[in-house]
């Protein structure tokens, strides 16, 4: 079982950044798939970026060049460096995590374990 908690959610105005975090409970967070998801009101579940346990990263088109996906597997935590934040940024993130990955790593459905989400808000 793996168990997720997302941090460093806020406001922030346009153009600013935020440092997202994750912990994450369990011995195989080494060798997991590791992902962000992000969910604006009245939208679906967006893909936003992640990382392999090569450290392959991969990121969503609407947010390439501005932010940047990391882990740390000493310290069973991944983080998300929003720069240059717009104001369709606005969403709950969330952190996620496949065991596996037999799927798509677009796809949210191939992620086993999510966390609990933070509100990331952009002022225009």
């Amino acid at each position: 079982q793996v168990q997720l908690v997302e941090s460093g959610g806020g406001l922030v105005q346009a153009g600013g950044s935020l440092r997202l975090s994750c912990a994450a409970s369990g011995r195989t967070f080494s060798t997991a798939l590791l992902g962000w998801f992000r969910q604006a009101p009245g939208k679906e579940r967006e893909f936003v970026t992640a990382i392999s346990s090569g450290g392959g990263m991969y990121y969503g088109d609407s947010v390439k060049g501005r932010f940047t996906i990391s882990r740390d597997n000493t310290k069973n935590t991944v983080y998300l460096q929003m720069n240059s934040l717009k104001p369709e940024d606005t969403a709950v993130y969330y952190c996620a995590a496949a065991r596996y990955a037999t799927g798509s790593l677009y796809y949210s459905s191939t992620y086993d374990y999510w966390g609990h989400g933070t509100q990331v808000t952009v002022s225009s």
